[in-house]
Formats: C-alpha cells, structure tokens, sequence
C-alpha cells in the first residue's frame, strides 16, 4: 500500500476545507485510505454518538431511528467524520487496528481492539454498509467502515473482563470523574473539602464523577436528577448523601433544590445533556467555588455572560475530556464500585 511522506501529528494534513484549520474545526476531512507515517487506521465495529448529539438528532426527527440513521450517514459522507452540526459534538469508536505507520507514536499494533479517546469530530471516517444494523434508537451502533488515528490521537485498548458495550460506555466519559477527583482533591489538600453537587448525577459522566468525588474526599454529594424516576436509579446506593429533584434549566428552582440538599455547592458539576443549564449551575455554587461543564450542550458565552450578570465569582472549567490516566481512572470506578457497575449496565442494557 502507498504512504504519504509528510504529514503533521494533530493532522492538519487531513484538513480538506478550509485550510489553515485544525481537524475539529475543518467542514470536511480527507478520508483517504492510505496512511501518513505516524497515522494508525482502525477497522470499524461501534461507533458511540455523545449524547447531546443523539439527544438533538432524536429530537428533531421525532424519535423516527430511519431518520436519525440518514443524517448521520449524511454527516459522515458530506464531512469525512461524525460531526453533528447543529451540537458541535460526536462520540467515539470500538474497532481493531489494521493498520499503523512506522512512525506512529501510539504503541499500537494490528489487531489490538481498541476504543478511541479522541471525539469523532477530529477523526476521518469512512462508513461502509450504511449503518444497516442500527435502530437509530440508541447512542451505540454497529459500524463497518474505517477511521484514522493520528499522531496525536489518543485510544485505549479494550479490556478483556467487561463487555465491549460497557467499556464503550465508560470510555466514552472517563474525561469527568479524572477532572471532578482533581478538582475535589485540591480543595481537600487545602483543607476544606467540599460539598459537591453532579447535575446530572444517574447518567454515566455523572454517576462516575459521584463515585470520583466520594473517593477523594468530598465532604458532601449531591446529586440532581429531573425526574422521580431518576431519582430512584439513586435511591439506596452509596453514591450521594443526598438526591434532589429539579429542572437543572430552572435556575432559580435548581438553586433551592440544591440549598435545601446541603448547599450550595463549592464544587458544581455539569453532566446533562441539553442546553440551558448554565444560570443554575451558577446560582448553585458558592462565591469562590467552581463549576465544571462537561455537557456538550453547554453554551460557554451563556455561561461567561451569565457570571458576569450575576456577579457570580466563580471559577468556571471546561471539561475537555482528557486527563492523564482518564481511561483507567474510569474503568477502576466501574471495576470496584458496585453502584456504579450497576448503574451503567442498567444504561447499557436500555440501549
């Protein structure tokens, strides 16, 4: 097979339209076959859409999966990557490596199974048999195609004792408990550790960043779910001190809910998946706590305008995913945390 003489690690050599832009942020990508030195291409089984992507896909083609299926086959084919234009958001993938050049840096070899830590948005992906096997109905789907890893990507290889679905799972938000045990651990090697507050907290980032924030320390957790029903996937296990219902988009009412469970918060974690959320987020936490955003949703001028019109001094952080050691972090809070284990098989098992 015929290989490229130069490329760049972050993959700009990828970057169709507009040039001058890195992958994430390019219209289209080259999804050429043939390999750059340092790339790596992986042969398809799954692919996992975040889930404010799914969310927003599902919720405008009215919960029709033939839809849902088409647009993401157009996506994919207009972009050369699984890019949802309207969330700016897009999963990650299992499959098994075909391929590596003989100057990737990723320790890969063909064969391993592996699931992929870098966002769909950045990766060149082709899609071979039109996602036959999905419902459109749920956020993991089977996949035959390719996609290509660059220098500076990033993927785990898929451990032997879980399931392929669950690990998936995992992976696909191990960038939220590694950041949440950070946070929470530097206010407790201040001295003061913190009540901290998941919104979010039944979901997947969400139970993990519970889990993460019990292991380090927190004086307090509490979780905020919308419904009742949320509310009993959390009844009778360990991971919060207290459960709360509100609509995290209310923030006046997110912000009682919060007080009348213990806070508020000095550590606010943002975990749903649909817009709006920012205002209560805020109203929850104390001055000179923080907040941390890790819902693709989130509109960040909403949440830097609405600090300011609050007089909200707070720190505000962008979780982006990655933290050294986030996959194995995640995979040991599924591992030795049975609520947590239960939690996500229960999501898993759903669809």
């Amino acid at each position: 097979m015929s290989r490229q003489t130069a490329g760049t690690p972050t993959g700009l050599h990828r970057v169709r339209e507009p040039t001058g832009v890195l992958p994430q942020a390019a219209d289209v990508l080259d999804t050429r076959r043939d390999l750059w030195p340092d790339e790596v291409r992986v042969d398809v089984e799954r692919l996992n859409l975040d889930a404010a992507s799914f969310r927003q896909l599902h919720t405008a083609h009215g919960g029709d999966g033939s839809a849902v299926r088409a647009e993401v086959l157009e996506i994919v084919d207009r972009r050369g990557k699984m890019h949802n234009p309207v969330t700016g958001s897009g999963g990650m993938l299992v499959g098994t490596v075909a391929e590596v050049g003989p100057e990737s840096p990723l320790g890969l070899t063909v064969g391993d199974r592996v699931t992929t830590l870098v966002s769909l948005t950045l990766t060149p992906l082709v899609v071979e048999d039109e996602l036959a096997d999905w419902d459109g109905q749920s956020e993991q789907m089977p996949c035959k195609g390719y996609a290509i890893l660059f220098g500076r990507s990033i993927a785990a290889r898929i451990p032997d004792d879980l399931p392929t679905a669950l690990s998936l799972a995992v992976m696909d938000v191990c960038g939220a408990p590694a950041l949440t045990a950070r946070v929470v651990q530097q206010y407790v090697e201040r001295g003061v550790p913190p009540i901290v507050c998941v919104v979010g907290a039944a979901g997947k980032s969400g139970s993990l960043s519970l889990a993460a924030a019990r292991r380090v320390g927190a004086a307090r957790t509490i979780g905020v779910v919308p419904d009742r029903t949320e509310a009993d996937l959390l009844a009778g296990r360990s991971l919060t001190d207290a459960v709360t219902v509100a609509d995290a988009r209310d923030p006046v009412a997110l912000a009682a809910a919060v007080a009348t469970a213990g806070g508020p918060a000095d550590v606010t974690v943002v975990c749903v998946d649909v817009p709006g959320c920012e205002h209560g987020a805020l109203l929850a936490t104390r001055d000179r706590g923080t907040v941390v955003f890790f819902s693709m949703a989130t509109s960040f001028s909403a949440a830097a305008l609405g600090a300011e019109g609050l007089a909200a001094d707070v720190t505000m952080l962008i979780g982006n995913g990655y933290v050294p050691g986030h996959a194995a972090y995640a995979m040991d809070l599924l591992r030795t945390d049975p609520d947590v284990r239960a939690l996500f098989e229960r999501r898993v098992e759903a669809g």
